[in-house]
């Protein structure tokens, strides 16, 4: 083989032995199972199985007696830096990586709700959410309740005895409600559930939701935590803070023997803070087959790696973009709590001290009724800003809820969500924002 300082293959294993045939050393000459290569970058281990030492070990690990990894539908070593490394920036205990935000919630809500559960979340979620949880969840057997998140008396009312978890995000998505976290983890708590909170837009390094109450975190990996629009991943982390032994009657998926492992018990064997994501990667992530590919855990790694210098840019332009539109005469309102007047300037100021999330929404001045075709003026007209149904990308971004990412809601679900014809969502990168402000000028002269 070629290389520098190759070490020797290990007795037992393939070699380049000229003796074996081509076939053979085709398949395995050049590389031994569990080669310490001490890379400083957490290497991709693009492979779809794992070489077992003996039965004995296949045994155990397929049993859950024992730690380790089967197979690239359940975990990847890749995927496992990933998962640490998102649960230390949350301050959790475990994490369970995933193909997508939107795999990440979907398992997060079916392990807690199991069989005949409910879950009641906030209407302001984003619309693609929106459509797992009233039309897919509801296909399943698990029905969704929706309140406003700012009202804590329909929290109250909401919960049933079927109930298994609260769902909100903690700066929603488009028009950046900040949720008052502590509050409804109280309300969750007081009725002995757990609250998951979607801290996509919040990022670790603006909030961390579990030092507020949050039980649960879920993060589409694809946007800020990735950063560079390239690669799809979800992650959940628990804090390790819900007692699911406390009411074991309530929750017999970790408390009561888990029927394919025969007397196994996860709340036994695992314990608070990882029997959860025991259950998670080895019944949905396992069944359903949502597995991030060891190549996207890898890119989103890189991307960690420059969160909170991207973070702070982007937080600072979108503020400083927010601050110019809201004098703007083509716009009627922008929807930024960081902006003195907005409803969740105070909740803002009180979680998000660090920073304000840089996606935010404003509403174009003028009727709805010709609102599509202004705003189809206005997006055609720019040129630093990009038309893509994505955020928390290192470009900016435009996008039409209404149109696109909120398109599924009826009228009065976006008025939930406060949501109108004329409101567009921004998603500011980390150009310059003179350049920013100076596009959207240029474009909305044109309307």
């Amino acid at each position: 083989m070629t290389g520098i300082a190759a070490e020797p293959s290990t007795p037992g294993h393939a070699t380049d032995s000229p003796t074996r045939g081509f076939a053979t050393r085709q398949v395995q000459s050049g590389y031994t199972v569990g080669r310490p290569w001490s890379s400083a970058v957490p290497p991709i281990h693009q492979t779809a199985a794992y070489e077992f030492s003996s039965l004995q070990e296949a045994a155990d690990l397929f049993a859950l007696r024992k730690p380790g990894i089967i197979y690239s539908r359940n975990a990847s070593p890749t995927q496992q830096v990933l998962e640490e490394r998102v649960a230390a920036l949350e301050g959790g205990t475990s994490a369970v990586a995933v193909a997508s935000g939107q795999a990440a919630v979907a398992v997060t809500l079916l392990a807690l709700a199991g069989r005949g559960g409910h879950i009641v979340a906030a209407d302001q979620l984003y619309g693609g959410t929106v459509d797992l949880l009233q039309e897919t969840f509801d296909d399943f057997g698990i029905p969704v309740t929706f309140v406003d998140q700012d009202d804590p008396d329909a929290w109250q009312a909401a919960i049933t005895p079927q109930t298994r978890a609260l769902f909100a995000e903690i700066v929603a998505n488009p028009i950046a409600q900040v949720l008052d976290v502590r509050k409804v983890a109280d309300i969750a708590h007081g009725a002995g559930l757990p609250l998951v909170v979607d801290s996509t837009v919040g990022t670790p390094a603006l909030i961390r939701p579990g030092e507020h109450g949050a039980d649960f975190v879920v993060h589409s990996a694809t946007k800020f935590l990735a950063g560079h629009g390239t690669s799809l991943g979800g992650v959940v982390v628990d804090q390790g803070t819900f007692d699911f032994g406390a009411e074991p009657e309530r929750w017999p998926q970790f408390t009561a023997p888990y029927q394919r492992f025969g007397d196994l018990v996860l709340w036994e064997r695992f314990g608070q803070g990882q029997a959860f994501a025991a259950l998670v990667r080895s019944k949905y992530v396992h069944d359903l087959g949502p597995s991030i590919s060891p190549f996207n855990a890898w890119q989103i790694l890189q991307g960690i790696e420059t969160l909170d210098l991207r973070v702070a840019r982007q937080s600072a332009s979108a503020l400083a973009i927010a601050r110019h539109l809201a004098q703007h005469p083509s716009v009627a309102t922008v929807h930024h709590p960081g902006l003195e007047g907005n409803p969740w300037h105070d909740l803002a100021g009180r979680y998000l001290p660090n920073g304000i999330p840089s996606v935010f929404s404003f509403d174009v001045a003028g009727p709805e009724q010709d609102a599509t075709e202004r705003i189809s003026r206005l997006v055609d007209e720019l040129s630093v800003f990009r038309l893509v149904a994505n955020l928390g990308d290192a470009r900016s971004l435009i996008a039409h809820p209404a149109s696109m990412t909120h398109s599924h809601l009826t009228p009065a679900q976006r008025a939930a969500a406060g949501i109108s014809l004329n409101t567009v969502r921004l998603s500011v990168g980390i150009e310059d924002p003179a350049d920013l402000i100076t596009d959207l000028d240029r474009a909305l002269a044109q309307i």
